[in-house]
């Protein structure tokens, strides 16, 4: 009997934290916990796990609540796609007022969080969170123009690190800014374009024509071109202390053009295996080009 009653408790606390993780999106705000800390790297001086530990647990904690409002507010649109019909609260097993609480308790412990580390990083993450919720959200069944307004929060967390590191704003975050700002473009269209028969059940307007045709897949290439071109400037000298070696910025350019061949091959095809090469070559792009930058900054002084 003890030991039913012990496996159903399993059971339950199983379901409680994956209902959690996808609420709060866990992978996605991993991955932008690790941008912040790759921007924390870029920016300090002297490292410290403790700041490290409060900039990570208050970024998850940002981003996941970021998400738990976009699911309570989207929740009827949720229930009629495919992609998201069996999230938490569309598919009950989450009330509204159980996922509001998480995502208020989460958006206070998170800039509690990042305010222990400076005011400027806690204010930034909570206009992160005020530009998601209030803002883009309720644009995706309005206009196309919602991913410009999305990328605003979503360029943040690069940012942010450094922010978390100096306690200043200055053309070194506006320079991690650019970078990941122009990234969500040809990221999320790519997304946007395998998913847009389920988007258009949900009435989202996620391309910028409305349609996969070659005017999105021409501003896909364009926006993947000014990501190459920010992503070396760093090079030139001209962004303060964020500077970048010839041979990383090399690398990081390669790494670019590889990016916009499979943003052409979706040009010349214009099919959903081409859109989901070029979404999995961005999720690749960003990730390793932060690498580059956080090895560049500690290994070419050693040279």
């Amino acid at each position: 009997m003890k030991t039913a009653v012990n496996s159903a408790k399993t059971n339950t606390l199983s379901l409680v934290f994956s209902d959690f993780k996808e609420i709060t999106k866990a992978r996605l705000a991993v991955s932008v916990v690790f941008s912040s800390i790759a921007g924390y790297f870029l920016g300090a001086e002297v490292i410290e796990l403790y700041s490290i530990l409060l900039l990570a647990f208050g970024g998850y904690c940002m981003v996941g609540a970021s998400n738990a409002f976009n699911q309570i507010i989207e929740k009827d649109l949720d229930a009629l796609m495919s992609r998201t019909k069996n999230r938490p609260i569309p598919a009950g097993r989450m009330s509204v007022n159980k996922a509001l609480t998480i995502a208020v308790i989460l958006t206070i412990i998170g800039i509690v969080s990042l305010y222990i580390l400076n005011p400027k990083t806690a204010m930034f993450g909570a206009i992160s969170i005020f530009l998601y919720t209030s803002i883009y959200t309720p644009l995706k069944t309005k206009t196309p123009l919602s991913v410009f307004v999305g990328a605003f929060p979503g360029a943040i967390p690069f940012m942010l690190g450094w922010v978390a590191a100096t306690n200043e704003f200055g053309i070194e975050p506006g320079t991690l800014f650019m970078i990941q700002f122009f990234w969500q473009f040809p990221h999320f269209w790519a997304l946007g374009w395998m998913l847009d028969d389920d988007y258009k059940k949900g009435g989202f307007k996620m391309l910028p024509t409305g349609k996969k045709d070659t005017g999105t897949a021409l501003q896909i290439v364009m926006y993947t071109i000014w990501m190459i071109i920010i992503s070396v400037v760093p090079v030139l000298g001209i962004t303060g202390r964020l500077q970048l070696s010839i041979v990383a910025a090399i690398i990081v350019f390669v790494m670019g053009l590889g990016m916009l061949f499979f943003a052409f091959q979706l040009y010349n095809k214009r099919d959903n295996i081409s859109a989901r090469k070029l979404m999995l070559a961005s999720v690749s792009y960003i990730t390793l080009m932060q690498l580059v930058y956080v090895a560049d900054k500690y290994i070419s002084p050693l040279f």
